[in-house]
């Protein structure tokens, strides 16, 4: 997306507005209800009663982010959704991640303009706290990502990642 495009112009009439917004969202205290239907209004999509937002929350744009039921988001999480972040059911996002769907270009002369390619993280993932989540990455069904993890690469369904760049552990088996 390229810096004076009618595109980035809606988008600079949105990211005001979203801002205060999140702001306001931030800086008292709210029940869960008034959480989701805040989030709701940031994201324009409606929040379902079973899913759990935990403060402070924080989004760049908010019109590109998509939460499925039962997710859980823990405090402090960042998500940089310009470029689109789809949240499947069952998902549980723990504190302080980091989810971008925006990166800027290499070419100094084109480093404000912006790349952006969404992130997909599907139903019964569980990314673990501290985690950054890079452009374009997919995180497959059942999957598990650790602590402190750099995600710069698909994650396989029912598979446990960790580490910086994030490399497989090992495969999710029925564990009953």
């Amino acid at each position: 997306m390229n810096l004076g495009t009618k595109a980035y112009e809606q988008i600079e009439k949105i990211v005001p507005i979203n801002q205060k917004l999140v702001q306001e969202l931030n800086t008292g205290a709210h029940t869960s209800d008034e959480i989701r239907q805040a989030v709701s209004q940031i994201i324009n999509e409606t929040i379902d009663s079973s899913t759990e937002i935990r403060l402070p929350f924080w989004t760049d744009f908010g019109r590109n982010l998509h939460i499925g039921k039962n997710v859980f988001i823990n405090s402090g999480s960042m998500f940089t959704d310009m470029g689109g972040i789809y949240l499947g059911d069952n998902v549980l996002i723990g504190p302080n991640v980091t989810i971008a769907s925006v990166n800027h270009r290499v070419d100094p002369v084109q480093r404000r303009h912006l790349d952006l390619k969404s992130v997909y993280i599907h139903d019964n993932a569980w990314i673990g706290s501290n985690v950054t989540i890079t452009p374009g990455v997919v995180i497959g069904e059942n999957s598990i990502v650790g602590a402190g993890a750099v995600v710069t690469k698909n994650v396989p369904a029912n598979t446990i990642v960790g580490g910086v760049p994030a490399q497989i552990i090992r495969t999710i088996k029925g564990e009953n």
